[in-house]
């Protein structure tokens, strides 16, 4: 091959499209990370207990969760990428219902209306980061997860500023930024029809000059998916402890403001945005084995303290263990997309789906137990979930897109 073609058969990375996709995930995230930041109101306007409050986390999870892997496997085969503004509009409908629900049943659909929404977004955009990647997918998943980290961390921050000033009503006010974001989707859907001429150019050209890539064994593929299921379980209880009670157990132990509790939501989330971007890229150099070693096994010290920690140290712990949390799920990802690289859209939509269903499952389960033995209790037994990191032994030793298993 002459230096020429060598030169043009080079993925290319499209940077400016990965941060389209990281701001339109920003908002997609900011939307649904609104639901869990007004339950301290609606709980109080509704006269709501922990089960009920944990069951509308489950609906709008397990919302998203049904649709995101049948999604995924309708656009490999035949991609949609104006599907994205679909999805946006969804949660534009239910962010607008939530904010002028009446009744619970009424919150209930909003809530749901945003999950759908969200199962139409993930799966095509999974497929759009990587397309976009040029190979470094760990760069790739990782701005487009430090977009949605920081989409989630602003909800808790905006609630404070903006929601428990001004009420339930005030979640309209939020319309504006999906609308920006099915803009976006639109602007990218054309980018990435360009993308996908030049991604399947590339693919013709190696295949050409080379062998086909021999697919995994069935028994590998299943053997891989089922741990790394597990691995997300254990990893989405945990952080859902935080993500729907963390402003109540910080209310009920250290008597703070909702406002307060909220500050605090908002710091813990910020420390994901920085751990999936940190693990996404250091995934590229060391391979998304070790980065799942570390960050599903890597918090049992720190989340072992938490239950015993002052207000100053329950903020530090917290911080360091999301941190190393938040790296695993680009790791998870791509790890799952190499064990099926020729279905992309139904791994992001599965993964997503997992992300949300086992975070919702875990939402209704926490908040029985909450109700049943106390809030400040359930942290004391979530702190030994991290344990379940030992299951990454077990995972299959594959070669990943940098020849690292």
């Amino acid at each position: 091959m002459s230096s020429s073609a060598a030169l043009g058969s080079r993925p290319k990375a499209h940077l400016s499209v990965l941060l389209v996709l990281g701001l339109t995930h920003l908002l997609n995230d900011l939307l649904q990370s609104l639901i869990p930041a007004v339950y301290p109101i609606i709980k109080t306007a509704y006269g709501l207990d922990f089960v009920q409050i944990g069951v509308i986390t489950f609906t709008f999870q397990i919302a998203a969760s049904l649709f995101q892997p049948v999604v995924g496997h309708v656009t490999d085969r035949h991609p949609m990428p104006y599907s994205t503004a679909v999805g946006m509009g969804f949660s534009l409908a239910g962010l607008l219902g939530l904010a002028f629900a009446a009744s619970y049943p009424a919150i209930l659909a909003a809530a749901a209306c945003i999950g759908i929404g969200s199962s139409i977004f993930h799966p095509e955009a999974t497929r759009m980061a990587r397309n976009a990647s040029g190979g470094r997918q760990g760069l790739a998943q990782g701005i487009f997860q430090v977009g949605g980290q920081m989409g989630g961390a602003l909800g808790p921050l905006l609630a404070a500023l903006v929601i428990v000033p001004h009420g339930q009503g005030s979640l309209a006010w939020f319309a504006p930024a999906a609308l920006l974001a099915m803009a976006l989707t639109v602007w990218m859907a054309g980018q990435h029809a360009a993308i996908r001429r030049q991604v399947a150019a590339l693919r013709a050209a190696r295949g050409a000059g080379g062998p086909a890539r021999t697919p995994h064994a069935p028994r590998t593929v299943l053997l891989g998916m089922t741990i790394l299921t597990l691995l997300m379980f254990s990893k989405n209880a945990y952080i859902e402890s935080f993500r729907s009670f963390y402003t109540f157990y910080l209310i009920d132990r250290f008597q703070v403001s909702v406002s307060t509790s909220q500050l605090m939501l908002f710091i813990f989330l910020v420390a994901s945005a920085v751990g999936a971007l940190i693990g996404g890229v250091v995934g590229d150099r060391i391979g998304r084995y070790r980065i799942i070693w570390f960050s599903v096994l890597g918090p049992l010290p720190l989340t072992l303290l938490l239950p015993y920690a002052d207000f100053f140290w329950t903020g530090v712990l917290t911080v360091g263990i999301n941190l190393i949390m938040a790296s695993a799920f680009a790791a998870i990802l791509i790890y799952a997309m190499e064990l099926a690289p020729d279905r992309i859209g139904l791994v992001g939509g599965l993964f997503y789906g997992l992300n949300f269903g086992l975070g919702g499952i875990a939402a209704a389960i926490l908040g029985g137990l909450a109700d049943g033995i106390g809030i400040e209790r359930v942290y004391q037994l979530c702190a030994f979930l991290p344990l379940a990191g030992l299951l990454t032994w077990f995972l299959p030793r594959i070669e990943d897109g940098r020849g690292r298993a």
